[in-house]
């Protein structure tokens, strides 16, 4: 008999009923030669420290560091745990061969291993790897399963990390908990949550320490339009008064006139990281819901896997990607098909197909998220909310380049010119006219100021930009779905910032009167993290970017994997150590002063455990020892309680209670 486990009991119903296991007994099913069962996600955990020897069971500071000579495993002690491992383990033992059918990830490669071992199976294993839960996906996975061996790196790189979290927690928790929690509060450390905290008590400080100094603008209106001043900002009032002077009741003319026309390309698909922020960004979701969110569509076959750090697809996903369209095409939510007007464009002809999409080479385990084609039903508001950006992405970037031109006009006022110039166009142009002399000598140059004749003598420059949409392309697919309309009281979205500012015909040499202003203006301190802008920084190591180019090199540096990030801020949350205040993450007065406490850089730094996170993902790509990667974690820990228990300060950490969030 052959024995498939599944990570949940619906995954395992759907195999059941591909692979013909229909007689259902009580934790399995049975037929055609299977035997279908499954776990509740971790059945398995390591060991706790009184597990290994009694003295480590009371917290004390003599005991630590505590590192075993050798980790084991342990049954997580629950009642419905204990029964489906009984029933798992007696399958096992009879089994001729094992078929792992866990998430195809590090985590889900773990979970069932560990099960695995607990119940001390012997038989061949094979691999069920897939990235969609479709009844096509799942048939081709049988045909094609995989030796368990071809995973051990994976599993090596899960088991690293599971160690190093474990030698790391355990004892700096207790380390900081019993010198400087007052025996009232346990004061949890971990290789990701504390240097996660890091960033947001160190961005708060930035804000609580920022002084705010005044700066002054100098602008003007000309023809209803605002031009600013090349000069920048003045940080003195007087220097500002004097400008201003200087160009009051003089005209301005205008010095150049430029179009340039651009392209602006898609944007890549999702991975789980980029999803999360556009969902707190959009709808208000957490991080966490965001992931539950897409953990559901996949489990329903809508979506493909989706605890996933690649925005590109391989390249045998591009012969399948007509038929998801279809599907898309099919489509319809409240009797509207919001996607068939998006993809009716492109069908029937060859799918654009470009590096930015379609990269074998940076695909790993799985691809980046997109819709599988099957048709949905019945899904939640928040679900639809989530599949709708999923399905408008996987479209967009197959559509054509969106087309914009970029129209800058300078212009100068010069204190000595008092002949009036040119007169302004006729207001009354027709729109997008092509203004004269659009090869003007290149900004600031006198050859241009000259040619209009203007005296150039302590002239002021001033400028204006605006973008117009020659053609939308890819872009139509940011119009708002109208069976999904947008939270009205979610954030505002950060597309607003893309808004098009079209100005009026300007004419090289044109002149007149205008309205200069002096603003005067705050310098503003940092924002305060969200949800999205905290996920950005822990994909690059604390390094807050937005550039995808510059994002997607320094994600191997980042801290967390994109699975547990959601999971890390919770838990902050559940520690009393942040709190939330509308849409900003506020650390707690016991977050900052843990933060202060801890003198070990190791333990705080976003780069140091961004270089952790990288080792653990050379050791899944063979690249770097398992073994020297805990034996360094072993020398750091107790370097990290020698340097504390030396610590001479009679230091305290205040106790707060808990907030609402």
């Amino acid at each position: 008999m052959i024995v498939c486990i599944a990570e949940k009991p619906s995954v395992a119903r759907d195999i059941a009923r591909i692979i013909g296991a229909t007689s259902s007994h009580e934790g399995y099913m049975e037929g055609n030669g299977f035997q279908v069962t499954w776990t509740f996600g971790h059945l398995c955990t390591l060991k706790e420290p009184h597990d290994y020897t009694p003295m480590w069971k009371s917290w004390s500071l003599t005991s630590l560091p505590m590192i075993p000579d050798r980790f084991g495993i342990k049954l997580i002690p629950e009642q419905h745990i204990e029964k489906q491992f009984a029933i798992i383990e007696r399958l096992m033992q009879q089994a001729e061969r094992i078929v792992n059918c866990g998430d195809a990830g590090q985590e889900g490669e773990l979970i069932q291993r560990w099960v695995m071992q607990k119940a001390g199976a012997k038989c061949p294993v094979s691999r069920l790897w897939i990235s969609s839960m479709t009844d096509e996906a799942i048939r081709e996975g049988f045909q094609n399963l995989k030796d368990q061996q071809d995973y051990q790196p994976l599993y090596m790189a899960g088991l690293s990390r599971a160690i190093g979290d474990w030698l790391l927690g355990m004892n700096c928790t207790r380390l900081y908990t019993l010198k400087y929690g007052q025996n009232r509060q346990v004061l949890s450390i971990g290789r990701v949550q504390t240097p996660t905290l890091a960033l947001i008590v160190n961005r708060q400080k930035e804000i609580d320490n920022f002084k705010p100094e005044p700066y002054w603008v100098l602008a003007t209106v000309y023809r209803d339009t605002t031009f600013t001043a090349t000069k920048g900002k003045f940080t003195k009032k007087e220097e500002g008064e004097e400008a201003f002077k200087t160009i009051e009741g003089k005209p301005f003319t205008v010095t150049k006139v430029e179009k340039k026309e651009g392209k602006e390309q898609p944007p890549q698909l999702y991975d789980l990281t980029s999803l999360q922020v556009d969902c707190n960004r959009k709808f208000g979701f957490s991080a966490e819901m965001t992931l539950n969110l897409i953990q559901s569509l996949y489990e329903k076959k809508y979506t493909t896997y989706p605890r996933v750090d690649t925005q590109y697809l391989s390249d045998d996903i591009y012969p399948k990607c007509p038929q998801t369209l279809n599907g898309l095409y099919q489509t319809k939510f409240g009797g509207v098909a919001p996607y068939a007007p998006l993809i009716k464009p492109i069908g029937g002809k060859p799918l654009k197909k470009t590096k930015r999409v379609f990269d074998t080479s940076k695909v790993t385990d799985h691809h980046a998220i997109i819709p599988t084609g099957v048709i949905p039903q019945g899904l939640s508001d928040a679900e639809q909310k989530v599949f709708d950006l999923v399905a408008r992405r996987f479209i967009g970037v197959f559509l054509p380049d969106c087309k914009f031109s970029t129209t800058t006009v300078l212009g100068v006022v010069a204190p000595n010119n008092t002949a009036p110039g040119a007169a302004p166009p006729n207001n009354s142009a027709a729109p997008g006219a092509a203004a004269p002399n659009n090869s003007a000598a290149p900004d600031n140059s006198a050859a241009a100021n000259n040619s209009v004749g203007v005296d150039l003598v302590d002239a002021i420059e001033f400028k204006a930009t605006g973008k117009e949409i020659l053609d939308p392309g890819w872009r139509v697919v940011r119009a708002k779905a109208p069976e999904s309309p947008d939270n009205p009281d979610a954030p505002e979205s950060s597309e607003k910032a893309d808004e098009e500012r079209t100005l009026p015909t300007f004419v090289k040499g044109e002149s007149g009167d205008h309205q200069p202003t002096l603003t005067e203006k705050m310098t503003t301190p940092p924002p305060y993290y969200n949800e999205a802008s905290l996920l950005r920084a822990m994909e690059t190591a604390g390094k807050f970017v937005e550039d995808e180019t510059l994002r997607a090199a320094m994600k191997e540096n980042g801290i967390g994997r994109p699975s547990s990030r959601a999971s890390i801020i919770e838990t902050l949350f559940k520690r009393h150590y942040i709190r939330r205040e509308r849409k900003r993450l506020v650390a707690t007065p016991t977050g900052i002063e843990l933060i202060d406490l801890i003198r070990e850089e190791l333990l705080k730094s976003c780069e140091l455990t961004g270089i952790w996170e990288k080792k653990l993902r050379d050791i899944e790509h063979q690249q770097y020892d398992p073994a020297r990667f805990i034996q360094e974690l072993k020398q750091q820990v107790t370097d990290i309680v020698n340097d504390v228990m030396r610590d001479p300060t009679n230091r305290r950490i205040t106790l707060t209670p808990p907030e609402g969030r």
